[in-house]
Formats: structure tokens, C-alpha cells, sequence
């Protein structure tokens, strides 16, 4: 990389971290959670406001996206934060499935998730969204992918909302922070089944894409089930061997290996990324 394109990394950097600095203390003297000054300050500084301004400059610190220098850089940084966040957010909430939450747990995904999602598929038949459904002219997949949309949870912002407040460690944190990441394993399931509807013929390559979706699925709920219940188990006794000078020596090295093998199993197994992150930090003892 050359001078000229580190030094608008770091300019870039510098105002990301100004922008959302400044305005996230604002909006705590305000009572309200840090993290919507921050997000405040990136659609101040992105192309919504001052890109739409002032689009050369803008261009010229931040990149112009694809395979520019600049972009990539802050590209990894913003995707390296977002994996830390749900690392924390997975390691404070330990006791998700701890006997006494269970059943609060279960209610929160029976309740919670379908009531939103049938809703919002519901009001979809009565709103005008004939100008979003796309070349497939597809209204079942456009009604799902609209539902999905309500019924999602961002789970990275209810997270950092859970830290600012300083409740991320409380029970009430693990019951919707671990009811969230079911829900958002079963939404990215019917978010296939919606690009199956939208691309898929009346031939026989339905039936291929279906075994695709359902593999996709299954191939989630099962990289989450084994990290909430027999990772744990498995990096406890890592952690304690003899031959493991990592985790006696380099506690911290140790933490960061489980993070990125995780996140580098969850690439190859084609599973969200963020799902690595947080069971990671689920994981660790």
C-alpha cells in the first residue's frame, strides 16, 4: 500500500473515530445508549449526508468500494469489530442455557419471533410493494423477505445497547441475546426458501435447490447446537492440558485462536460469521 493510500486510512479512521466518539457521549449525556451516536456519526459521515455533499473527498478517504485499497482495509476493520463485539456478547452470557432459562428461552422462540414474522407476512398482502419484487416477479418471496426483515434481530446493536446500559452480564441479557441467535438461525433459513421461490422453475432443479436449503439449514442449527453444547465442554479440557502452553503461557493468544478457528469453521461451513464469533466467546472457560 502507498503513502497516499495509508494516509487516507488513517484519515478515515481519524474521523470514524472523532464522529462516533463525540456523538456517542452526546447521546449518553442524553440518556440514551451510546451506540445510536455512533451509528448516528457513520450515516453522517458515510454517503447518505457528507458523501452526497461533498462525494470527491469522501471518495478519496474512504475508497471507492470493490477492490480499492482503502475500502478493503476499512472493510476488515468494520468486519473485525463486529466479530469482537459478538465475541464479548457470547462470553457474557455464559449461562444462556442454564437449566433456569430454558423455558424462558423456549417462550421468547415460540412466541416472540413467529408472532412478528406472521404479522409482518400478513400486512405484506395489504401494502403496494409491487415496485420492490424484483425481475423474478416473485410476491411469495418479496411477502417473506418482508416479514424476515421485521422479524430479524440485529443482534450486534442490541449487544453494544446491552453494554452502554451495563447489562450485558444480567440473566435478562442472556434470555434475548440467546433467544435472538435461534431466531436469526431459523430466519436465515426462510431467507433461502425465499431465493429458492424467486429463482427456482417448475423442473427438475427444484428439487436440487430444496436439498440445498435444507442442508444450508441443518448445517447452522448444527454448528450452533455443537457450540452451545459440546464446544464448551471440549475447550474446558483444552485449556487445562498439560501440553497447551498457549493457554497457560499466552492466555491471550489462546482466547484469539479460539476466535478466529471458529470464524474460519464457520466460513467453510458456509454459517454466519457473527454466529462464530459469539459461540466462540460462548465457549470460552
Amino acid at each position: 500500500m502507498s503513502n497516499e493510500k495509508l494516509g487516507s486510512v488513517m484519515a478515515a479512521l481519524l474521523l470514524l473515530l472523532l464522529g462516533a466518539t463525540l456523538l456517542g457521549q452526546l447521546f449518553a449525556r442524553l440518556r440514551q445508549p451510546k451506540v445510536v451516536g455512533e451509528i448516528l456519526a457513520g450515516i453522517l459521515l458515510g454517503p447518505t449526508l457528507l458523501g452526497h455533499l461533498a462525494p470527491a473527498p469522501v471518495r478519496a478517504i474512504f475508497g471507492t468500494g470493490a477492490d480499492d485499497p482503502s475500502s478493503v482495509v476499512l472493510g476488515f476493520i468494520y468486519q473485525l469489530g463486529l466479530l469482537m463485539l459478538m465475541f464479548v456478547s457470547g462470553f457474557s452470557i455464559r449461562h444462556v442455557l442454564s437449566k433456569e432459562n430454558r423455558a424462558p428461552t423456549a417462550w421468547i422462540l415460540g412466541v416472540g419471533a413467529p408472532l412478528r414474522f406472521f404479522l409482518a407476512l400478513g400486512v405484506s398482502l395489504l401494502l403496494p410493494l409491487g415496485a420492490f419484487i424484483g425481475t423474478a416477479n416473485s410476491r411469495p418471496a418479496l411477502a417473506i423477505v418482508f416479514a424476515i426483515a421485521t422479524a430479524v434481530t440485529s443482534i450486534p446493536v442490541i449487544s453494544r445497547i446491552f453494554y452502554d446500559l451495563g447489562i450485558l452480564h444480567t440473566r435478562f441479557a442472556s434470555l434475548i441475546l440467546g433467544a435472538a441467535v435461534f431466531e436469526d438461525v431459523m430466519l436465515w433459513g426462510l431467507f433461502s426458501i425465499a431465493t429458492a421461490i424467486a429463482t427456482a422453475t417448475l423442473d427438475a432443479t427444484q428439487g436440487a435447490l430444496v436439498q440445498t436449503i435444507l442442508a444450508h439449514v441443518a448445517v447452522n442449527l448444527a454448528y450452533v447446537f455443537v457450540g452451545l453444547l459440546v464446544m464448551p465442554a471440549v475447550l474446558r479440557r483444552l485449556g487445562q492440558a498439560r501440553w497447551n502452553v498457549l493457554a497457560r503461557e499466552a492466555p491471550i493468544a489462546w482466547v484469539m485462536t479460539i476466535l478466529f478457528g471458529y470464524v474460519v469453521v464457520a466460513s467453510l461451513l458456509d454459517v454466519t460469521l457473527i454466529f462464530g464469533a459469539f459461540l466462540a466467546g460462548f465457549g470460552i472457560v
